[in-house]
């Protein structure tokens, strides 16, 4: 991607100059960031938006919201690449699920994830609804949801605690969880419809970008190694070709056709790109339980690679979303 995010910096550079040169004889008196930024941009999302873990940079916020949003998650990056074209507002917050973005108050978690992690800092005050960060003058919105409301991180523990001493054999998560997945994605697929619909009508002229999940299992399983806490841990191969195949991959189809829906929004697919940078590859772009024992706990999300990948993709549809191609 060096040619793409070679364009980016030119068109960053380029409006920058261009506002620059407008500045002293039509933006007098104008705070020069509202100045350069011409496109309102709204990051909406749970933790594979927001960053949350120490592969995917430091928290920035002072005081702490326990929101966990960091340097190098793909909004900051991308406002480091387009910041002259977007003026970026991130309210994007760890453990958030759909309702957490139209309707629900959210009690942020930080990095309290026992027996992982406990924050010193935990329990943090409740955050509005993301949405209340959207107003009828954005331009763009970007927002990757779902997994919290599908319950993802609930049948990861399940299948660690039902993959547990069987030395890798057999199936028991699906056995145990397979029933419940087509009311999880029913569920999935109504509430998105309805955040969708709520986002439009808050923002009627904003195009929305409804980001889909990368990678996270790879295709052949038997590259993962059963008991590895910097991958799946006790998960065994069997769940895991289960858990690529009938839970994460419907999950994505089931975000794209809602978006599908929703003539406002366009599905920014991160899946294909990131085939080969699963937990188990070698060049992996989301880290496994851990990025590195026994003091980085990731508890499988991306690392900074990953959200370099998905900022380029997601710039892409920014950028053609304003009409710049």
């Amino acid at each position: 991607m060096a040619s793409f995010r070679s364009r980016l910096v030119m068109l960053g550079s380029a409006a920058a100059l261009a506002a620059g040169a407008l500045a002293p004889a039509q933006l007098a008196g104008a705070h020069p960031a509202a100045a350069a930024a011409a496109y309102q941009w709204v990051a909406l999302g749970d933790s594979y938006t927001a960053g949350v873990i120490e592969a995917a940079g430091d928290t920035f916020e002072v005081p702490r919201d326990g929101c966990q949003r960091t340097d190098r998650s793909y909004p900051q990056v991308i406002d480091r690449d387009l910041g002259a074209l977007f003026d970026l507002t991130n309210v994007s917050c760890g453990a958030a699920t759909i309702k957490n973005i139209t309707s629900e108050v959210q009690q942020p978690i930080g990095l309290h994830v026992p027996p992982f992690s406990e924050d010193p800092d935990y329990p943090f005050p409740p955050v509005p609804p993301q949405s209340t960060a959207v107003e009828s003058d954005t331009d763009v919105i970007t927002v990757g949801v779902g997994g919290n409301t599908f319950g993802f991180a609930d049948i990861l523990s399940r299948c660690l605690e039902l993959g547990d001493g069987t030395d890798g054999e057999g199936t028991p998560c699906r056995d145990d969880l397979a029933g419940t997945i087509p009311t999880r994605l029913d569920k999935v697929s109504s509430q998105y419809g309805e955040m969708l619909t709520a986002l439009h009508k808050q923002a009627p002229r904003a195009k929305i970008l409804a980001v889909g999940y990368p990678t996270v299992i790879p295709q052949d399983t038997a590259t993962c190694h059963y008991g590895s806490l910097e991958q799946f841990g006790a998960v065994t191969p069997g769940d895991l070709d289960w858990l690529r195949k009938d839970v994460l991959e419907p999950l994505n189809k089931a975000i794209e056709k809602s978006a599908a829906n929703h003539s406002a929004a366009s599905f920014v697919d991160l899946y294909d790109s990131s085939r080969n940078n699963s937990v188990c590859d070698t060049k992996h772009w989301v880290d496994g339980l851990f990025t590195h024992l026994p003091d980085q706990p990731a508890l499988v999300h991306p690392n900074a690679k990953g959200h370099r990948n998905a900022a380029d993709r997601i710039s892409a549809a920014m950028l053609d979303a304003i009409g710049v191609g």
